[in-house]
């Protein structure tokens, strides 16, 4: 077991590794002069010879990498090129309504699609099943932003039940708090329930078709018992595979929710930075984002043992 984690661990190294040259790479594959493209058509000559020298680009390209690198790894993401304060000081002021969003579309949508799952396999072949399924493959099928839109107009607009936009801080009371993350945690979360909910039914499936569980039937275990001690429990190792392949899922939709549900949260800083062409800010996230998600898949493989015990490393 430590052997497999020293192995997994080495691999996320190496994967972050090459992340960071692509992330480096970012200001340099972009078409035509960064620098130029960040002054502007207006800009002189010295003005674009000044944001290349701010920006290091007159040095050699593996040592701007290696300055890049080694302010990275001692915290140091950059400064924004039209703010002029730090990157992750920026980040950092953006991060709660982010992470507030995802913790919370994570919490309704796992809930509700292993829910629906369940059901929909224990019900195989219903009216139940297949409406499940539908409402399965609608919520895949739908834009994020569709939906959004939706939500806004029929519960903020037509029945004034929940507000339009905006964030309320935590520390500012609870209440306001998950008001204004209601709705977009369910624009964001419906591909991910649809996501999981046909994994678990699939994954519960075979398992109800295994020889213990029709033991277990014989005896007379409580149906209740059957689905969630015997079978979800042996059904959990593609279910928590698909919640962490999910996650990018979830990060890519953090932007576009941000944005219709007017969250100042770290997808919108992307946004305006994307408009702005602040290269440092889009490195930052890039970078930030793509560590998070390699470390959900790491759990997600260490977490295999305690779902399967047969499983061995």
């Amino acid at each position: 077991m430590l052997a497999y984690i020293a192995r997994r661990l080495a691999s996320t190294v190496l994967v972050m590794g090459i992340v960071a040259v692509f992330v480096f790479l970012l200001l340099h594959l972009s078409p035509g002069d960064p620098a130029a493209i960040i002054a502007g058509d207006n800009a002189t000559g010295e003005q674009i010879a000044g944001i290349r020298k701010q920006l290091g680009l007159d040095d050699a390209l593996p040592v701007q990498f290696y300055r890049w690198l080694a302010a990275v790894l001692h915290g140091d993401l950059g400064i924004s090129i039209f703010s002029n304060e730090p990157v992750a000081k920026l980040i950092s002021q953006r991060i709660e309504p982010t992470l507030s969003l995802a913790l919370m579309t994570l919490l309704i949508a796992v809930t509700l699609a292993v829910s629906f799952g369940v059901v929909a396999a224990w019900k195989v072949g219903s009216w139940v099943d297949r409406s499940l399924m539908v409402v399965s493959v609608l919520g895949f099928s739908v834009p994020v932003f569709v939906v959004g839109y939706m939500l806004i107009y029929v519960f903020s607009i037509s029945l004034r039940w929940l507000p339009v936009q905006g964030y309320s801080p935590i520390d500012q009371g609870f209440g306001p708090w998950i008001e204004r993350l209601i709705l977009p945690s369910i624009a964001l979360g419906l591909a991910y329930v649809a996501l999981i909910a046909r994994i678990t039914r699939t994954s519960m499936l075979e398992v109800l078709a295994e020889d213990y569980i029709r033991t277990a039937n014989a005896k007379g275990v409580a149906t209740r018992s059957v689905l969630l001690k015997h079978a979800l429990k042996n059904a959990g190792v593609p279910i928590i595979t698909v919640i962490g392949i999910g996650v990018a899922l979830l990060i890519g939709g953090v932007v576009i929710t941000e944005t219709v549900f007017n969250i100042p949260g770290v997808g919108r800083l992307v946004v305006d930075a994307i408009s702005k062409r602040d290269y440092p800010i889009i490195q930052g996230v890039i970078l930030i984002f793509s560590g998070v998600y390699v470390l959900v898949n790491l759990l997600v493989d260490l977490s295999y043992t305690l779902l399967d015990p047969r499983i061995r490393y």
